[in-house]
């Protein structure tokens, strides 16, 4: 068995990520690594398999870097993907949500608080 078998990306060969992205392309810059997505649709049989790998494993939301770590596949490629899966509406991205989201501490303890005393 040779190397290429066992290592679905090889870093020596950028070939076959400049086909599987189908071209350079820049609209995977509205991802980052926790961006969850979800799949929409099922996977199509016409589809490219990196494509209907991603349909398959965001029955439940994964982030891009999950993605990534699963399908063996750099970070740029995986966003490119997802960037044309997104403009298909085959995925939906979900942003995480940002910090300033989250309730203050001394809220929680005071909800908490009432909580207690019911």
């Amino acid at each position: 068995m040779t190397s290429e078998n066992q290592d679905p990306w090889n870093e020596g060969n950028p070939v076959p990520l400049y086909v599987i992205t189908g071209g350079p392309d820049s609209a995977g810059g509205a991802f980052n690594l926790v961006t969850l997505i979800a799949t929409r649709s099922e996977p199509d049989p016409a589809m490219q398999p990196e494509q209907a790998a991603v349909l398959t494993l965001c029955t439940y939301p994964l982030s891009v870097a999950e993605l990534s770590a699963y399908l063996s596949l750099p970070f740029s490629v995986v966003t490119t993907l997802l960037a044309k899966l997104v403009e298909e509406e085959r995925v939906e991205a979900i942003a995480p949500v940002p910090v300033a989201a989250y309730p203050e501490r001394g809220l929680l303890e005071a909800v908490i608080h009432g909580l207690r005393k019911l």
